[in-house]
């Protein structure tokens, strides 16, 4: 039982490179609806799954970082690949969600050495978002406001993640809010 949510992580990083391969030709098949809803409840799952088991610690949090980048690196390039058109039409919210991002990453990795491993509320309601985009541009070829709303999203929890990381002393997995960021420096500045 205590491996289930590895499993469910290492899921995640099989079934990306799938996703690349349906689109690899310029277009999917309904395997990449399939497989992709299948990745995002296994992203939904080994988090739960994880506290409910008391398993949940830094480096299986760490893991489910990594698997997530693992699977939106696929899905852009699968994206660019097949929806090229779209993507250009929404070049604004995608280039500054990209940049939130990138900026994220160089703040980690100055400050921590490593990407941060927060899985904040923001992340989550940019989960349901990128789900909301992923499924209505692959399978009804629409990016349209669910891709706006999942870039403007994406780009408020970058922010929000780049000020924890200012605010944190230290690395520190699983921190909910700005609110909790903050309230952590507080607990262990006494």
């Amino acid at each position: 039982m205590k491996y289930i949510p590895s499993a469910l992580v290492l899921s995640r990083f099989l079934i990306s490179p799938f996703l690349l391969w349906d689109a690899f030709d310029g277009k999917t098949t309904v395997w990449f609806i399939i497989g992709y809803i299948a990745a995002f409840l296994s992203d939904i799952f080994d988090g739960v799954i994880a506290r409910r088991l008391g398993v949940s610690n830094a480096k299986l949090r760490q893991a489910d970082s990594w698997a997530d980048v693992s699977l939106y690196i696929c899905i852009a390039a699968s994206a660019w690949l097949a929806y090229r058109p779209v993507l250009i039409a929404h070049k604004v919210p995608l280039f500054l969600v990209i940049f939130a991002q990138l900026l994220w990453w160089a703040v980690n990795l100055v400050k921590y050495g490593k990407p941060a491993s927060y899985h904040t509320y923001s992340a989550k309601f940019w989960g349901i978002t990128l789900f909301i985009a992923v499924v209505a541009l692959f399978g009804f070829d629409y990016g349209g406001i669910a891709l706006w709303l999942s870039c403007i999203v994406g780009t408020i929890h970058s922010f929000e993640e780049i000020i924890m990381t200012l605010v944190l002393p230290t690395w520190t997995h699983d921190v909910l809010s700005i609110f909790h960021a903050l309230q952590l420096r507080r607990e262990l500045s006494n």
